[in-house]
């Protein structure tokens, strides 16, 4: 089994900095840096989803200010992703259209969830999320992904 060492502080004035380790390399590089929290936590939903997708194994940490000096936290990305079936390939256009369609409800869903600062998803909200892609059409999942976004601002 891999150990991997542990984040280095970032250097300069602290701030909110993702760190993120990249196993064959096994080093650890600044991927999303910010004064506020908020961006930094969307950029490490967003690079979470988008790792997991390709299969890649998916390590980071929090480093941010407190009392004026470094300080790092726990991420919220502790759940391990739950493994999503991979889709059955089809020759006809219609039925590739439909599953192009579904990527983009499931994907309009997850940037929502994200914005309103859920980043992991349990093996249930990921049943529930397929769910609610194969049942609603385009313009309620975007309605839905509104109200998610509009949440996660307050």
């Amino acid at each position: 089994m891999e150990t991997r060492p542990e984040s280095p502080r970032p250097q300069g004035a602290p701030r909110w900095v993702a760190m993120y380790y990249q196993p064959a390399a096994r080093t650890w590089r600044a991927a999303a840096e910010s004064r506020h929290r908020s961006p930094v936590l969307h950029a490490l939903g967003e690079m979470t989803q988008t790792l997991r997708a390709r299969g890649d194994e998916v390590t980071f940490a929090l480093w941010g200010p407190k009392d004026g000096a470094w300080h790092r936290f726990d991420t919220p990305l502790k759940q391990p992703a739950a493994s999503r079936p991979s889709p059955e390939s089809s020759t006809t256009e219609p039925a590739q259209l439909a599953e192009r369609m579904t990527g983009r409800r499931h994907q309009v869903l997850m940037s929502g969830l994200s914005k309103a600062g859920l980043y992991e998803l349990s093996p249930e909200d990921d049943a529930t999320v397929q769910a609610l892609v194969e049942r609603l059409d385009e313009a309620a999942v975007r309605r839905v992904a509104h109200w998610l976004a509009t949440a996660g601002a307050r």
